[in-house]
């Protein structure tokens, strides 16, 4: 009954955004406490979305001074050199600005957070997308899939998940991964050059006779919001700033949270050292930074009662059942096929921490090693980050100004695609064994 309700929950869930009668805020909220009465949980609700939210409060805390910090960055025209270069390349081509803005989330996707991508690549390239009247659905999208593949480095979340799980290491979990992660890559940008294509034969192009000098000025303008003219030194702080504080995001020195708290507190008191111009820095962001926040802790209600329930383990005991015995040698291209779907209805924390060790002691029995089961798990990722249980989604669909459901309908397969070329590289390759 438990694993019944736990595919009837998820099923009602996505069916109701996806049809747009519930946004994801109210349905994340609603359906699993509806689920939960069902299941007989009535008394134990509160303590399990309470558990739920705790777990997710650092998140939350990351998001809440992320978005800020970088949202101040691109008010005083920190990444301004950095997207005059991008638009100057465009040249007013729809198909160049596409993969531009493809190859720009590939490259800033590097810091590992999803939030702080989207921030920078969408805020930087939208007045691009809008001026030349591109389908305003491709420009979340070709943000998302390359940064659902870099996500995969180990300082992006899943590898870490599923490395503390089954306890391997970056040389035997990450590593192998990397040919497929570029074969990946390059699909990425593939898809994005299609697209590109199909807007250019819609939109035709302004770069041979409509788009001149003054144009080209004012759309490199439009693109960059510098809030007022900063002195170089204020600016190289800025840079030396960020730098450092991607530096100790990646070697995870103290918890990401207090980077962002403090890396914002210093840069507001540098940038802005008039209590009332502060005040106006945050008020400006406040509501992109409520709606996301907002979105992160409903998440942490769903999965406090997934998890709290015992729906997490149903799942996941359901699913090794339906392996058959003589499929065992399977099992790392069954978790491959798996991940995608599993970490798109679930958290990262529920299926790394709760389904792949299960997995994991199903190959042993079959003499597979752990760490072919952890790369086999990751293989999903581009499919994940569209999951509506990934708050940094809600980030990216807020500044792009789309509905979470047209979003989900347009990228979808595109995501698919790129984790089922990812999987045939990672077989090609060998890091994901046939059988």
């Amino acid at each position: 009954m438990l694993t019944f309700l736990a595919y009837a929950m998820i099923l009602t869930f996505m069916a109701a955004i996806m049809t747009g009668r519930l946004s994801a805020l109210i349905g994340l909220i609603l359906v699993p406490i509806v689920f939960a009465l069902l299941a007989g949980f009535g008394p134990e609700i509160p303590t399990l979305v309470m558990d739920g939210m705790r777990k997710i409060a650092p998140t939350a805390v990351l998001l809440l001074f992320a978005i800020l910090y970088f949202a101040m960055m691109i008010d005083v025209g920190l990444f301004d050199p950095l997207v005059r270069l991008v638009v100057r390349s465009c040249h007013g081509d729809p198909l160049r600005v596409v993969v531009g803005t493809c190859a720009l989330s590939m490259a800033i996707s590097l810091d590992g957070d999803g939030s702080t991508t989207y921030l920078l690549v969408v805020t930087a390239m939208m007045p691009l997308h809008q001026r030349l009247g591109i389908n305003p659905l491709i420009l979340p999208a070709v943000t998302v899939i390359p940064n659902a593949i870099i996500n995969v480095a180990p300082w992006g979340g899943p590898t870490a998940r599923v490395m503390s799980s089954l306890h391997t290491d970056v040389g035997n979990t990450f590593v192998p991964l990397l040919p497929a992660m570029a074969i990946a890559c390059l699909a990425a940008l593939l898809i994005a050059a299609w697209l590109g294509l199909g807007e250019r034969r819609r939109l035709g192009t302004l770069s041979a006779e409509g788009f001149g000098a003054a144009d080209l000025a004012r759309q490199v303008e439009d693109s960059t919001r510098g809030i007022v003219s900063r002195p170089r030194w204020l600016q190289a702080f800025n840079i030396v700033l960020t730098l450092a504080m991607m530096v100790l995001l990646v070697l995870d020195v103290m918890p990401l949270a207090l980077v962002f708290m403090v890396g914002f507190a210093i840069a507001m008191l540098v940038n802005f050292p008039n209590v009332e111009a502060q005040r106006e820095r945050i008020a400006a962001h406040a509501g992109s930074v409520l709606a996301v926040v907002s979105v992160v802790f409903g998440a942490g209600a769903f999965t406090g009662i997934m998890m709290g329930t015992g729906m997490t383990d149903a799942l996941a005991q359901s699913v090794v059942a339906l392996i058959p015995a003589q499929a065992g040698s399977y099992i790392p291209l069954i978790t491959a096929l798996l991940s995608a779907p599993f970490t798109f209805f679930l958290s990262n924390d529920a299926f790394y921490f709760g389904v792949v060790p299960v997995l994991a002691q199903a190959a042993a029995a079959y003499g597979i090693a752990p760490e072919v089961i952890a790369r086999a798990s990751l293989v999903g990722q581009p499919v994940h980050m569209l999951s509506p249980l990934v708050p940094a989604a809600y980030v990216l669909v807020g500044l792009a100004k789309v509905e979470f459901g047209a979003h989900l309908r347009f990228t979808l397969k595109w995501s698919v695609l790129v984790a089922l070329v990812m999987l045939a590289a990672a077989v090609a390759t060998a890091p994901v064994p046939l059988g």
